[in-house]
């Protein structure tokens, strides 16, 4: 058996997650076309015959800011380079490369790790606007491979590569475990997910939420209490909404989910709280 782990680095809305998601076969991690949708890295597990692999999905790079969230993602994406065996860099030629591409190329330049080049979003027509800048990039990694994690085009490749550079080793996680977040971290996840598509401009950035407590009813249905923190009043009364509207819509959308995967009933019971210091206490 093979086992290791295997970052996912890249820019802000290069399409890390939807990958993520397509590796594993299910929903890990939480996807919007917003950037910094991934706060923290989320480790999706995917095990076969040969192995294990624990992919290891990382916040977007974005260009540098003195905003104290974007510092500490940036934070979480250094320390998730350490102590693994391969590094997936994920690109998308859809996009012209500036200033936040060469910043997140930084990071992985004198990294002496295999390094995979992974152009992502080629079932997307404008893929071929800037695909020759990134092919160019090929002499900077041990491969590259072009494919689309939202068909899931040539992404069998990518798992092939990893296990031929991974060493013999145990599992890391049961083999049924698909991730390492907990319960309270998939549903407050999830709720974040309905704040960032419903929301528009800078709140969503402004928000974190908590998973207090979780209960099964003895009518089968699950209780959820969570509190949506955001970091200033006027963002509290946008998320709440006109006679809390919003608060609502955001409560069915994650409701309408978590329902759907699991086949349970559930109840939602949203609060928004201000802290500005979330992001120091909360991440």
């Amino acid at each position: 058996m093979k086992s290791g782990f295997a970052t996912i680095l890249g820019r802000s809305n290069v399409g890390k997650s939807t990958l993520l998601n397509r590796l594993i076969g299910t929903k890990v991690a939480i996807t919007t076309p917003k950037p910094q949708t991934t706060r923290r890295p989320i480790q999706g597990i995917y095990t076969t015959d040969e192995g294990q692999i624990v992919f290891v999905d990382t916040p977007g790079i974005m260009q540098k800011s003195r905003d104290g969230l974007t510092k500490k993602l940036l934070e979480f994406v250094k320390e998730s380079l350490k102590g693994v065996e391969v590094v997936l860099y994920v690109c998308d030629p859809t996009r012209a490369i500036g200033n936040e591409e060469k910043q997140a190329l930084k990071l992985v330049e004198n990294i002496t790790l295999p390094k995979l080049l992974v152009i992502n979003k080629m079932d997307d027509r404008k893929s071929k606007d800037y695909l020759e800048m990134y092919r160019a990039l090929e002499k900077d990694f041990d491969a590259v491979v072009e494919v689309s994690a939202k068909t899931g085009s040539n992404l069998n490749y990518i798992t092939e590569w990893i296990y031929d550079r991974l060493k013999e080793g145990e599992f890391m996680y049961p083999p049924h475990q698909v991730s390492n977040i907990s319960r309270e971290e998939q549903l407050s996840e999830i709720i974040r997910e309905k704040l960032f598509l419903r929301l528009r401009q800078e709140v969503p950035y402004s928000t974190h939420v908590v998973v207090h407590n979780v209960e099964e009813k003895k009518n089968g249905t699950i209780h959820v209490d969570a509190v949506i923190y955001t970091s200033d009043d006027r963002y509290k009364s946008m998320i709440i909404g006109k006679g809390g509207q919003g608060i609502r819509e955001i409560g069915q959308a994650a409701r309408k989910e978590l329902e759907g995967a699991s086949g349970k009933r559930f109840y939602l019971a949203l609060k928004v709280d201000v802290d500005k210091r979330w992001v120091e206490t909360s991440l």
